[in-house]
């Protein structure tokens, strides 16, 4: 075993980056044989340099973390600070003096992965990522090793905790989603302003990743079509259990049938009880990915907080540090196939609608018809009335987004349409 250690910079200090100073600190002797060298931990940039930090030694403390990162004798650069700025300039400077980097940070890698996997190549350093989707769930660097053999054609997962929670409190107990939402602040589940998770901006940066990564491209996060599940309420909870499904927060990605394009999107969707991700409980995370030759495979596990996180830190800065060891470098970005991104207009699925209409005769025919009109085939009817007004719920057969969005603002103008209660996409089947 090599004597000189390997040193480490940490930069930040919060629930995860407290975790992984413990676990380098409590582990030590396992990580240095593991590696086949000792790890140091070099230095801790924080924003808060009077908060007591229990077990890191205060000299190790700073609140200048570009000096941290320009020291120039770094092997590797641990940032968990998340956010775009200062942590881009961070990790290309880390990089520009000789570290590598591993990064929890989802929100970056999906806004500018291309910034930092060419500074990563440039400069000859490793880039990994495996903490930025998914907690602890090992699955970057299955998508990236295991499977480079094989094609994936799609994946589709449960990536944000604090909206399954919410999600599986309103379909077993029959809460609101404001009531849920409540409970999962109440458990520490939900953040004091919870927009980011519930408005599925977190869930569409783990899928830009996702999709990424299993289809050689580059998918930013505008490139991902987004829906909350503010407006996901109890009766819709209650009509998924009445066709025997249950609802999730969904992030796709898929590859186009004729491999052309790709799609990658995030929204509310009822699956059937019978899919695996449907039993996906409390905070869990889970995520599907359908190979050619490997077929279906899931991957399942504790997706946030911050000992499962710190987990897989750790996991690759055991990976990185013996890649220094062997001055050698672990996968870089794969991007060769560069194909499009498909509109959410082209994505073809099924759909589940709820209308409030007149209880009277020739609605139903009124309704069919204008389905019909814009090319949108009909599953089931479920139709309930009483005293002049009525519930019609519709599920059509497969379709393109674009004709679903065409027939509900067809839908909206009738007059004997009185408000579209809901419209919700139906997947896994």
């Amino acid at each position: 075993m090599r004597t000189r250690p390997l040193k480490v910079a940490l930069l930040g200090c919060g629930v995860v980056g407290s975790e992984v100073a413990r676990i380098m600190t409590t582990h030590a002797d396992d990580l240095a044989a593991r590696i086949g060298a000792p790890v140091e931990l070099a230095g801790v940039a924080v924003r808060r340099p009077s908060k007591v930090r229990e077990g890191i030694d205060p000299a190790l403390i700073t609140t200048d973390a570009t000096a941290l990162v320009k020291r120039g004798d770094l092997d590797v650069v641990v940032e968990v600070i998340g956010g775009i700025e200062p942590a881009r300039t961070l990790v290309t400077t880390a990089f520009e003096h000789g570290a590598s980097v591993v990064s929890a940070n989802k929100a970056l890698l999906a806004e500018d992965g291309a910034t930092l996997y060419a500074a990563a190549e440039q400069h000859g350093r490793d880039l990994y990522f495996e903490a930025a989707v998914a907690g602890a769930i090992p699955l970057i660097r299955p998508l990236r090793e295991s499977l480079a053999g094989d094609k994936v054609n799609r994946v589709l997962g449960i990536v944000n905790g604090t909206t399954n929670f919410i999600l599986d409190r309103m379909d077993s107990s029959g809460a609101g989603y404001s009531e849920a939402l409540d409970e999962a602040t109440a458990l520490g589940y939900a953040e004091a302003d919870p927009t980011a998770d519930v408005e599925g901006f977190d869930a569409a940066a783990k899928a830009a990743i996702l999709a990424g990564i299993a289809f050689h491209t580059r998918v930013r996060l505008d490139d991902v079509y987004r829906e909350g599940l503010t407006e996901v309420t109890a009766a819709d909870m209650a009509s998924a259990r009445r066709m025997g499904c249950t609802v999730k927060l969904l992030a796709i990605c898929e590859r186009a049938a004729d491999g052309r394009s790709v799609t990658a999107r995030v929204h509310p969707a009822m699956i059937p009880l019978s899919h695996p991700l449907a039993s996906v409980r409390e905070a869990y995370n889970a995520v599907f990915v359908e190979a050619e030759a490997a077929g279906q495979l899931m991957f399942y596990g504790p997706g946030a907080g911050g000992a499962p996180t710190a987990s897989a830190v750790l996991g690759d800065l055991v990976a990185v540090c013996r890649n220094r060891l062997a001055e050698s470098t672990g996968p870089g970005e794969s991007a060769y196939t560069q194909l499009p991104v498909s509109p959410m207009g082209e994505v073809v699925t099924r759909y589940h609608i709820s209308l409030d209409v007149a209880d009277k005769p020739g609605v139903l025919a009124q309704v069919a018809t204008v389905f019909a009109e814009h090319g949108v085939s009909i599953d089931t009817v479920r139709q309930q009335g009483k005293d002049g007004e009525a519930s019609l719920v519709v599920v059509t057969h497969r379709a393109p987004d674009a004709a679903l969005s065409g027939t509900v603002e067809a839908l909206r103008k009738l007059d004997t349409v009185r408000g579209v209660a809901s419209i919700m996409r139906v997947e896994g089947e």
